[in-house]
């Protein structure tokens, strides 16, 4: 037995080490089902828009998450299956572990970078030392991520991780603060484009909603796997956590493309629940009596006015209900 497993065996607990790596990788597989069901939203709402920026990045998105997601789910079958009761397997850090490290770089800045290109659109006709800060923010935190694989390929142990720390707790601060940065700075473009209209401020709001609650939940992800890290560095209860965070980023990016379409939904049952509960309980019958009785009403204005013309207002009244439940 090798003496880097001699060290591991004694401390060795199978549930928060290996084991959370399992939960980890099963939520994270629940994660990606959901990043899928957000695509397949956009490619839908966006089928008749041909080939745009945002349709290859969330294709390149989508595949940089398969591909994690694949990477994590070889790891921990190569620990748990592959070398079942090889007890010096446990204590070596195998080479998907640290790929799946450098795929996670790419999409958590990957999806920095297309936030900072949604905030230079946004700060069209305004000033530009928003988008300028947020981009050198960025910049310095690729340095920050380049240290940090630097420092995970001079690993070949689990117990080197115990003395890479400090490029963890660097590597976690820095991505927080850049969501938080990154957040802010679309908030307070959304806020001083709002405009006199209820409509476009609540349409506003609701996409304000929607980027500080993503941007919370990957904040909160980081700060947690810091916070255990820090708690509990023996264990691999913060490594299972990082498996979420590249599947956190890539829903909270699709969530906010997809924003509009589900803030349209959410408008559109609203209207059509108030139109039929604008007087109590919905009653079938007595709408169509109340059709038949305008119909009436307007033969009967036709045989007194014979020479005028009697518009199709309840055919247009129709075709617009009809038109706002297929728009939803």
């Amino acid at each position: 037995m090798s003496s880097s497993a001699q060290g591991l065996i004694p401390q060795l607990n199978v549930e928060n080490t290996f084991g959370a790596l399992f939960i980890g990788v099963t939520i994270a597989a629940v994660l990606f089902g959901l990043s899928c069901v957000q695509s397949f939203v956009y490619f839908q709402t966006h089928r008749d828009t041909g080939t745009t920026f945002y349709k290859l990045a969330v294709i390149c998105l989508w595949i940089l998450d398969a591909l994690h997601l694949a990477l994590i789910i070889h790891c921990v079958y190569y620990y748990l299956v592959s070398n079942y009761a090889n007890v010096n397997a446990l204590a070596e850090i195998v080479w998907s572990f640290k790929l799946q490290i450098v795929v996670e770089v790419f999409i958590i800045y990957g999806v920095h970078i297309l936030y900072l290109q949604r905030i230079w659109i946004l700060s069209r006709g305004q000033s530009r030392t928003l988008p300028i800060i947020v981009g050198i923010v960025t910049i310095l935190n690729s340095g920050v991520a380049i240290a940090l694989i630097w420092a995970i390929y001079q690993c070949q142990v689990f117990s080197d991780l115990v003395k890479m720390e400090w490029a963890t707790f660097l590597t976690l601060g820095t991505i927080t603060f850049a969501d938080v940065v990154v957040a802010s700075s679309l908030c307070y473009l959304l806020a001083t484009s709002r405009t006199g209209f209820s409509s476009t401020n609540s349409l506003i709001t609701k996409l304000m909603v929607y980027i500080i609650n993503t941007g919370c939940l990957t904040s909160i992800c980081s700060m947690v796997a810091v916070i255990t890290c820090a708690i509990m560095p023996t264990n691999f209860i913060f490594l299972a956590i990082e498996f979420l965070l590249a599947k956190l980023y890539v829903n909270s990016f699709l969530a906010l493309l997809n924003a509009r379409h589900y803030t349209q939904v959410t408008t559109g049952t609203n209207n059509c629940y108030a139109f039929r509960n604008r007087h109590g309980v919905y009653r079938p019958e007595l709408h169509i009596k109340a059709s038949e009785y305008e119909l009436q009403a307007h033969a009967d204005d036709e045989a007194v006015h014979p020479s005028r013309s009697v518009k199709p207002q309840h055919s247009i009244a129709v075709t617009t209900e009809m038109n706002s439940f297929s728009s939803v």
